[in-house]
């Protein structure tokens, strides 16, 4: 698992505003309260009859997909669109880059096009930090999801999902289950959890879906499903990565439903109250029953509308950031 290291000044101006969203290493606590709170402040805009505010009109954001993704594209398109935005989406598969342009090409002549903001999903780890450091500074970065590195919007709206129906992170017992050693989304719920406080992570899987190193997070590890999910007031289900997986990790998916499947009759060991959240998408049977994933305790799809309003946010923080970023070179470049 990548090692936790500081991010920080990449990622935020002289300030300490966002200017670009790459990962949840090391950003503090009151930030990404912020992030929520602005988020809390957007998801009513989703409830009105015109759903847009005019914080980024006049900008172009692109999104830039080196991977496919239903969820994370449309939500970002929404976000940006409810922000009023003008939103590009290049599909690489069909682009330059498979005619061997290199990303770096593609990314400076789509700077060349005056974008604002790039949202760059790719299979890669670091792939945002690269760009961001390397390719376009001056374009706010938004990572999408990289490799098995993170994917900070998904952990964020995680936050926004379990804020909003259990309240302090300080009292809660969150466990996240399954292929954990696959996946971005357990990577940046663990890093969010713990910068909020949150006294009780649990992993649970099987040990060939763990992955060394896991204890930086502050997590405690279970192998059994039923003794992790004792308790709890949060269940975290991850999808069953195939497209990532070399071979022989699992004796076969319904193997792994009979020992990590959440079924009605496992959640009834969490706490009576406990909500199930599921990243998408979900493979019914596989890591929960039908019958749980459209339950009265899940908020599975409730965790798609908060998507869009956590997108939302970290899109206005980070173009706020690098214009106040620019704003103070300017005012420098005339004092000299």
């Amino acid at each position: 698992m990548t090692p936790i290291a500081s991010k920080r000044p990449l990622q935020l101006n002289d300030q300490g505003q966002l200017c670009h969203f790459l990962s949840l290493d090391g950003l503090p606590r009151e930030l990404l309260t912020e992030i929520l709170d602005t988020a809390d402040s957007f998801l009513e805009v989703g409830a009105r009859a015109v759903k847009k505010v005019p914080l980024l009109r006049g900008k172009t954001v692109c999104n830039v997909f080196f991977e496919n993704s239903t969820r994370t594209r449309t939500t970002f398109e929404l976000a940006a669109q409810r922000l009023s935005a003008d939103v590009i989406t290049l599909n690489v598969s069909t682009s330059s880059t498979s005619k061997g342009e290199t990303l770096f090409d593609t990314l400076r002549n789509l700077e060349a096009m005056a974008a604002d903001m790039f949202v760059v999903r790719h299979a890669d780890s670091g792939a945002a930090h690269f760009i961001a450091e390397h390719v376009c500074p001056n374009v706010a970065v938004i990572n999408g999801g990289d490799g098995r590195h993170g994917h900070p919007t998904q952990g964020m709206l995680d936050m926004l999902t379990i804020r909003r129906h259990k309240g302090d992170f300080s009292q809660l017992s969150v466990a996240i289950v399954g292929d954990i050693l696959h996946s971005r989304v357990a990577r940046s719920n663990m890093l969010a959890l713990k910068t909020l406080g949150c006294p009780d992570i649990r992993v649970i899987a099987p040990k060939t879906l763990l992955p060394i190193g896991i204890e930086q997070y502050g997590a405690r590890v279970f192998t059994d499903l039923a003794e992790g999910l004792k308790d709890v007031d949060v269940v975290i289900m991850l999808r069953l990565q195939r497209e990532r997986m070399a071979g022989g990790l699992l004796p076969s998916e319904g193997e792994f439903y009979r020992l990590y499947g959440l079924t009605e009759q496992r959640l009834k060991l969490a706490k009576a109250d406990a909500i199930v959240m599921h990243p998408g998408p979900i493979n019914r049977g596989v890591e929960i029953e039908s019958a749980v994933a459209d339950g009265k305790q899940s908020v599975i799809l409730n965790q798609v509308t908060y998507g869009i309003a956590i997108r939302m946010a970290v899109m206005s923080m980070a173009m706020s950031g690098q214009n106040a970023r620019r704003q103070l070179k300017q005012q420098a470049g005339e004092h000299n």
